[in-house]
């Protein structure tokens, strides 16, 4: 099965990443609840609790093992994101002591904006939606000879999103499947190729942004629409290559969300069990609590709680 994964992803260069980027994240909790604590007809559901990593999301694994893998010019780094990414690898960059530039676009949220002023990355606004960042952001690393780095389609990105289900695994093996937010699609691959076959990996899209369920529509990636209530960490136009090809073979299927759905959910983490997440977080509990997804009742899942670069006054507060 190993065969059919891209360079970069076999299971020594994913052991790899664990040991290089030890020192600079998080092992963050997996969360273990009976189905009923959830309301759900299930054994039990594990929240992988990403939210808590360093910078705010699971992105940072792999923007630290991009930089601690390659060669860092004295330029530092520069990359195009809706906020995580950039969040990221601003976090990882001043941990290294390197310059860090962030081109975003228009749909950012300021929340996400705040914060990577606050980390001290040069922040550049540009376009209305990620593609066109990211057109920008090419351009200035022609020019200025810093390390690109991709928010979801580089081999040392995927692999460091592989850690994740590593830490899953460690914690009493592999649940029946996973559930895993996709924009890009950095970190169902690095999940998929971590769990290569051995467990059901399910991506979960907004139906504003479906990149992976539109790809495998048409038989290869395509543009699609992007708007929507999970956008801005959503918000990529098309499915990163490495994703599309780790997907193949590794990844079941891709179900749809809608914003409603989505933002209920989110709500409801926030009042029933006081995690305080972004949109692209709550689409695994959307999934489940709407119905899109329902496993067996004997089965065990687990739900990657990616982000949590949230404005709290979006958050309704119980009484």
């Amino acid at each position: 099965m190993t065969a059919s994964l891209p360079t970069g992803l076999d299971p020594s260069s994913l052991q790899a990443a664990r040991g290089r980027i030890a020192a600079d994240v998080r092992r963050t909790p997996l969360w273990r609840l009976p189905g009923a604590a959830l309301g759900l007809d299930v054994a039990e559901v594990a929240l992988k609790l990403e939210h808590l990593q360093v910078g705010g999301s699971f992105k940072a694994r792999g923007m630290f093992n991009r930089m601690r893998s390659l060669p860092l010019p004295a330029a530092g780094v520069v990359i195009a994101s809706g906020g995580n990414a950039g969040i990221a690898v601003a976090t990882a960059a001043r941990a290294m002591g390197v310059p860090c530039e962030v081109f975003l676009p228009e749909l950012a949220s300021p929340a996400k904006r705040q914060a990577l002023a606050a980390l001290g990355a040069r922040v550049v606004v540009q376009g209305a939606v990620y593609v066109e960042a990211f057109e920008a952001c090419v351009a200035r690393q022609r020019d200025s000879g810093a390390l690109l780095m991709h928010a979801y389609d580089q081999p040392e990105v995927v692999a460091g999103a592989a850690t994740l289900a590593a830490e899953i695994e460690d914690e009493g093996g592999l649940p029946d499947r996973v559930l895993v937010s996709v924009g890009g699609g950095g970190l169902i691959a690095g999940v998929a190729a971590w769990c290569a076959g051995r467990c059901r990996v399910e991506a979960l899209e907004p139906e504003r942004a479906p990149t992976l369920h539109a790809a495998r529509a048409a038989g290869q990636p395509v543009d699609v629409d992007v708007s929507g209530v999970a956008a801005d960490s959503l918000g990529a136009r098309r499915i990163g290559q490495i994703a599309w090809d780790v997907s193949q073979h590794f990844v079941s299927d891709a179900h749809l969300l809608s914003d409603d759905d989505i933002r209920q959910a989110q709500l409801r983490m926030w009042r029933e069990f006081r995690l305080a997440v972004e949109p692209a977080a709550a689409l695994p509990l959307a999934a489940l609590w709407s119905g899109v997804v329902r496993p067996a009742p004997h089965e065990c899942v687990a739900v990657v709680v990616c982000g949590g670069n949230v404005d709290p006054s979006t958050l309704s507060v119980a009484p």
